[in-house]
């Protein structure tokens, strides 16, 4: 039984009486339409404030800004609990936890039944992207979490805007949330791509509740993107420019740990050459084909739900500016000055008098290690605020991609940076992508995780589906709109983390990755050096501008060097991980693993 034949949506409904259907089976004490207001936000903050879910930073430092506490047993996108509800289990594919709708309908819906009494149901209408653009799609997400209406409001286009598009369109992606009671048994995110809704109960976490950014902005808009010919991806937006003062944009995928935000923020130490990156969006691109035959790319987003661990004024100061007002901080420490603090946010010794994220006392002792922000805390922003934010992230059309990047953390094998060789190995490269794990993840060092595109944990479909779809798109392939890629963007790999034998990073990386930025523009533009290697275009050693790094010939031979038999190794460990696939795997990845087989010298 279809979820469109149960009395949760029916086809035809209108938002009203699908409102009413849900509330019906939630029973809310009242309902609150959201209309984006700031006195409306105000008058959240101040209920919040008053019965202390919300905490006040100090209004000269942190001006507008709060510290949220989630639930202790709530603090990150939960993926076991996960799951793709498609009629076949083949269209969710072996990467999804699958659930077909019926046992959907009979398992989680239950779990709905008046777990909105006592609170109050939210009607959120949000837009995702710029209005009038082609890109923009309206959701409707109904919680019983103000933390998730303050949320929404900073993270996408909240009230009449969003009513305004869902009445000219007639389409809108209804998202149902309820925090439930917390418990981690009965918490569930259930995507249904073929009617383009979410259900998400039992957990407050963003990822988990914020329903237009990971749910609807990936799983369900990538299954809706393989349909209509476009891409929906885990991706940075960022634009490069040059001393002549054009800015050339590159979209880029990478798995966590790997610096992601930290380049689609960069600050560049060679902008007193003309060399400066602008910011478009540090987490989701949606990318179609224009009507020159170029890609271009959106940032669907208006704020930014940052990781703060690891973020400073050394790593990203970009970040920090943008998190220094009108910001909800989640989980990290205070200061005795009501500031926010995590790990990496400054060097020495932690500040004395902190409370932890758990609201207890700390004391720093390095010798238990014991942190005072959590791993997973957060910031949410205004992308807006940033200081590198592109003159253009907002613009209806988007901004027309020339490379794009993928990248992982590997301490050894992957060089800094190479190009692949056509549309179809940088597709291979993608789909193979990976990180090794560090001894803080897994107690293990080095354990190889493949990660397609870095989607991973939000394709909406089956992934091998997923990778076809990657292929059409660059074999000029035309979509349901007639449009065929004819110029599509360079394809990249990099790596910032290789070691040298001593176990120390070779590369500087941070701003200087600017460098690599610089040598990409050089090669779309016909210009960069490049030696052909078993796996693509590595620079020649003289073809990145490394003045003032201080990088011994030994040691750029050393981040530029393509080991034949770790790249054996390597190749044969992605070909492993791509038969999982079995029979639904393209051949075109077949024959590029196969490809790199021969090139490495395998028989």
């Amino acid at each position: 039984m279809a979820i469109a034949e149960t009395s949760v949506r029916q086809d035809g409904q209108s938002l009203e009486s699908w409102i009413d259907a849900c509330a019906a089976h939630t029973r809310p004490d009242r309902i609150h339409w959201c209309d984006g207001s700031q006195a409306e936000y105000d008058a959240i903050v101040a209920e919040m404030l008053a019965n202390k879910s919300l905490t006040q930073l100090n209004p000269a430092t942190y001006p507008n800004s709060y510290l949220y506490r989630s639930d202790k047993s709530d603090v990150a996108r939960t993926e076991e609990v996960t799951f793709i509800c498609t009629e076949r289990q083949r269209d969710a594919g072996i990467t999804n936890n699958w659930m077909p709708p019926s046992q959907a309908q009979q398992r989680v819906w239950p779990l709905f039944k008046d777990a909105m009494r006592g609170r109050t149901m939210y009607v959120i209408p949000y837009l995702m992207g710029t209005p009038s653009s082609p890109f923009a799609k309206a959701g409707v997400e109904l919680t019983d979490s103000p933390y998730v209406v303050l949320s929404m409001r900073t993270m996408t286009r909240m009230g009449q805007v969003a009513l305004d598009h869902i009445r000219a369109t007639g389409a809108y992606a209804p998202g149902l949330h309820s925090l439930g009671d917390l418990d981690p048994n009965k918490r569930f995110i259930m995507h249904f791509p073929e009617e383009e809704m979410v259900w998400s109960v039992g957990s407050g976490y963003g990822g988990n509740a914020l329903l237009g950014k990971k749910c609807l902005a990936l799983r369900l808009a990538s299954y809706t993107a393989r349909r209509e010919g476009w891409l929906a991806e885990h991706m940075l937006i960022l634009g490069l420019q040059d001393p002549t003062g054009n800015v050339t944009y590159m979209a880029g995928a990478f798995p966590s740990a790997c610096g992601k935000t930290n380049l689609a923020m960069l600050v560049s130490p060679l902008e007193a050459q003309g060399y400066r990156v602008w910011t478009v969006g540090d987490d989701i691109a949606w990318m179609r084909i224009g009507p020159d035959g170029r890609l271009w790319a959106m940032n669907p987003e208006a704020g930014f739900f940052g990781v703060a661990p690891g973020t400073g004024a050394d790593t990203n100061p970009n970040a920090i500016a943008t998190a220094h007002s009108n910001t909800i901080f989640t989980n990290v420490a205070l200061t005795a000055e009501k500031e926010p603090w995590w790990e990496g946010m400054t060097t020495g010794t932690p500040p004395a008098g902190m409370t932890d994220w758990l609201g207890q006392p700390y004391q720093y002792d390095p010798a238990n290690k014991k942190v005072a922000a959590h791993a997973n805390s957060r910031f949410t922003a205004p992308a807006r605020q940033c200081p590198s934010i592109s003159p253009h992230w907002e613009d209806p059309q988007g901004v027309p991609i020339s490379a794009i990047i993928f990248g992982g953390r590997r301490a050894r094998v992957a060089p800094l940076v190479y190009q692949s060789r056509s549309w179809e190995h940088g597709v291979y490269v993608g789909a193979t992508m990976a990180s090794e794990t560090t001894a803080a993840a897994t107690g293990k060092v080095g354990v190889v995780r493949r990660d397609p595109m870095a989607m991973l944990p939000f394709c909406g479909y089956n992934m091998a589906d997923y990778f076809q779809h990657w292929l059409d798109m660059g074999q000029r392939v035309a979509n349901a709109q007639g449009q065929r890629l004819t110029a599509p963007p360079a394809i990249f790999h990099v790596n910032w983390f290789r070691k040298g034998t001593d176990g120390k990073f070779l590369w500087p990386g941070f701003g200087q990755n600017v460098r690599v930025l610089r040598w990409m523009l050089e090669r779309i533009q016909g210009r960069g050096a490049a030696q052909e290697t078993p796996i693509g275009h590595v620079p020649t050693p003289d073809a990145l501008d490394l003045e003032g790094l201080n990088l011994s010939p030994a040691t750029v031979a050393a981040l530029l060097h393509v080991d034949r038999n770790e790249w054996r190794t390597e190749a044969l460990d992605s070909g492993r991980f791509l038969s999982e696939f079995g029979d639904d795997l393209p051949a075109t990845l077949r024959e590029q693993n196969s490809a790199l087989l021969r090139e490495v010298g395998w028989h």
